[in-house]
């Protein structure tokens, strides 16, 4: 098990485990992450697509679970390919990882080229203009990094059209192209029986197959699970990886990955009738013994969470017993209701257990009113972080500075670009 380096002093005089105990003292609340388990996610989804290549989406921090230190232990499970949202979510992914393919959603723009260059990393492009640029740089600079271009099939947000991508089979079959990879994005792959699934496979399929030699992606976390149609060359999974339900009208197969606790900071007894937090929008029906945690929305608890006279709200575990909000949720603090436990079960200091024991991201994303995605990536950074599995076994060291990457990597120089591209070749 090892924690962020920033957050665990070392010390000569004390155990790492007491020293461990002493650094996360100063914190509200600890968010552990289990490699492990994010390994074992990958090892099924792979399996589950079979032959197909499994990639790993670790944008947005690896959805808040750390993009560094999930990129590590995947690439040392047989991760060869990640995608990123952002050259700059790429370059540090880069620093951790040096020898995988990283493909960047974002796409490309003017003057970005020597920066894919200088990390070895892959645009997805998905614009006529993009691919004009992107071949302006790579002519004049021999660069011969390679880029995917995504295609739309019917989620109109990023991506060639089809007709688009039917203009440019011929130099695609011309060859020299630098395509590394063909994808699309499905919209509704958690809905097994969405028609959309089976029109966006067919307009996908039949474009793909006219990239020659280009291998295609299409599925997401829960296309992997549509079926050997849906997996192609290769599957990117995402949220899955982190113990999000990719098949919601059924059990989910995946691994919980995140723990979060919180402290408790007071113990405090009301009489029946007196309400809690702001707007005194919660009345104790009973004489009730409040535990009061030191988290809030800041901490990426939602507000959401909050219950009052008419409404419960989430539940936290508290000496191995579901225990439910009690009032709003604040910026940096949450009251719940302790009555029913026996005397002495919690007290100032111990730790309540927020995500986990049973409490699953799907869970608090339904009380959050939101989804999984949301839960993961909001989860803020005062926590304490702490990893495990994964073959850690001491304080991660800090990414390389993206200064000593760049020199490990023979990269073209920067060059100007063209204020608007020229047409496209073929």
């Amino acid at each position: 098990m090892a924690s962020d380096p920033k957050m665990i002093p070392q010390s000569g005089l004390l155990s790492a485990e007491a020293n461990q105990a002493a650094a996360l003292a100063t914190f509200g609340g600890v968010l552990t992450v289990d490699l492990d388990a994010i390994i074992a996610n990958w090892r099924k989804l792979e399996k589950t697509a079979v032959p197909a290549e499994c990639s790993a989406v670790i944008k947005a921090d690896a959805y808040g679970c750390g993009a560094e230190q999930v990129a590590r232990a995947l690439n040392k499970a047989g991760c060869k390919t990640f995608f990123v949202a952002t050259i700059e979510e790429a370059r540090k992914v880069r620093a951790a990882v040096p020898e995988p393919a990283i493909y960047v959603l974002g796409g490309y723009f003017q003057n970005t080229g020597e920066h894919y260059a200088q990390i070895n990393c892959r645009p997805v492009i998905g614009d006529l203009n993009e691919l004009a640029e992107w071949d302006v740089f790579c002519r004049r600079t021999s660069w011969t990094g390679g880029a995917a271009i995504h295609i739309d099939t019917g989620m109109n947000r990023l991506g060639l059209t089809l007709a688009e991508a039917q203009a440019i089979i011929p130099r695609i079959n011309a060859g020299d192209h630098g395509i590394t990879l063909v994808m699309s994005h499905l919209v509704s792959a958690e809905q097994l029986n969405s028609p959309v699934n089976a029109k966006q496979l067919a307009a996908f399929r039949g474009i793909a197959s006219e990239f020659s030699g280009v291998p295609a992606a299409l599925a997401n976390s829960s296309g992997v699970f549509l079926g050997a149609p849906f997996q192609f060359d290769m599957v990117r999974p995402g949220a899955a990886l982190y113990g999000v339900n990719p098949t919601p009208e059924a059990d989910n197969p995946m691994q919980p990955v995140v723990d979060l606790k919180a402290r408790i900071v007071q113990i405090r007894n009301i009489e029946r009738g007196e309400s809690v937090g702001y707007g005194g929008t919660w009345t104790a029906r009973r004489p009730t013994k409040l535990a009061i945690m030191a988290v809030g929305y800041a901490d990426g608890y939602f507000r959401a969470a909050s219950s009052n006279d008419g409404t419960r709200g989430a539940e936290v575990i508290v000496a191995g017993k579901r225990c439910p909000v009690a009032g709003r949720v604040s910026m940096d603090l949450i009251a719940i209701d302790i009555t029913d436990l026996p005397p002495n079960a919690a007290r100032r200091g111990h730790m309540v257990t927020l995500l986990g024991e049973g409490i699953t991201v799907d869970e608090l994303a339904h009380h959050f009113g939101t989804i999984g995605y949301e839960v993961l990536t909001s989860l803020g950074r005062r926590y304490a972080r702490i990893y495990k599995g994964g073959n850690v076994v001491e304080p991660l060291a800090k990414p390389a500075p993206a200064q000593a990457v760049e020199q490990q990597t023979a990269a073209p120089p920067p060059v100007e670009q063209p204020a608007s591209p020229p047409p496209l070749p073929g």
